[in-house]
């Protein structure tokens, strides 16, 4: 599996979820699982070049970055080399690494450590499961803020330097505060999640895309246990908060339209895409409310039937089924 777009656009805090999680699932004992992910920092090896000769044989050295993480340029080597070297050479832009140098300089514990506790817990549920490697990169925007594959995780740092640094993603502003150091693990693995997330392709409901995303954040939940919600989903604590409280007037609209077998894709997407706010049911239902639906019926499925497992959850296609095993109907709970 590879995946290569803006993850972060697709993903933030209402409570930190430890020891018996909401589901009332006891965290598990990963202790004796032994998993390293030590970063490759690429962009100390990128900046420290002092032609475009030197960037050139960088490129040659790490040609994942040419194939994998900026084949958007379309540009041979040498034209890349040349446009890499005009980037790190801006002094402006040397400034604005020299700010993500002092941000991430404790990249091993605020974003290398969270990984290697989900990837341990991946292992747990899933022991076939391939631990890649990890590269960090500062392109000045050139490349994607996370790429994704089995093997190989990049990270574009330029994405992540938060409100305080000189350069921002170019995104709305609704969604510049999910680009910050703390949403980069539970971003990678949300998409982890979608190699054992098993959809049915005949099912193109809105139900179906809405619990596709609650298995996904359910997935992350369980490799990242101490997360806080905001992280996991993508809302600040106050649309969490909004959405709590609202969630019988959100499943009402839903149902009272008979949205949930919807499949026209214009029509779902204005509740499982993004959006900065649902203004079909109000101005104060957050954009985006149909996945955090969908989390909802995931999370109530495992807290009706606690024996079940996350791997079978995981591979139950059936989104009709889960709703209705769950018992949703828009009740609030502790969440």
């Amino acid at each position: 599996m590879m995946c290569k777009e803006n993850v972060i656009l697709l993903l933030v805090s209402m409570l930190i979820l430890a020891g018996c999680g909401k589901n009332g699932k006891k965290e598990v004992d990963v202790s004796g699982i032994t998993v390293s992910m030590p970063a490759e920092r690429l962009e100390a090896q990128l900046f420290a070049c002092g032609t475009e000769a030197e960037v050139l044989d960088f490129l040659n050295k790490y040609p994942s970055l040419a194939m994998l993480y900026l084949p958007d340029l379309s540009m041979e080597k040498p034209l890349l080399a040349a446009k890499l070297y005009q980037n790190i050479s801006n002094p402006a832009l040397r400034d604005f690494k020299s700010q993500l140098d002092t941000i991430f300089a404790g990249f091993d514990k605020s974003v290398a450590l969270p990984l290697e506790n989900a990837f341990r817990h991946l292992k747990y549920y899933y022991p076939e499961a391939q631990v890649p490697r990890i590269q960090t990169m500062v392109t000045g925007f050139l490349g994607s803020d996370l790429f994704i594959s089995d093997s190989l995780i990049i990270i574009g740092l330029d994405y992540f330097g938060g409100p305080g640094v000189r350069f921002r993603p170019d995104v709305h502003n609704y969604q510049l505060p999910r680009y910050q150091k703390e949403y980069i693990a539970p971003s990678i693995m949300f998409f982890e999640a979608q190699k054992y997330n098993r959809l049915n392709p005949e099912d193109r409901t809105l139900l179906g895309d809405m619990v596709w995303y609650g298995k996904n954040f359910e997935f992350v939940r369980h490799m990242m246990p101490a997360t806080p919600d905001s992280l996991i989903l993508g809302f600040s604590q106050e649309d969490l908060s909004k959405a709590n409280v609202s969630q019988k007037e959100i499943w009402a609209h839903l149902t009272t339209n008979k949205l949930l077998y919807e499949n026209l894709e214009l029509k779902k997407q204005k509740y499982v895409g993004e959006r900065p706010v649902t203004f079909e049911i109000g101005e104060d239902v957050p954009g985006g409310i149909g996945r955090w639906v969908g989390w909802r019926i995931v999370s109530r499925l495992f807290t009706e039937h606690p024996d079940l497992t996350l791997q079978e959850v995981m591979a139950n296609d059936n989104a009709r089924a889960i709703l209705t095993e769950s018992g949703y109907k828009g009740q609030r709970d502790d969440r």
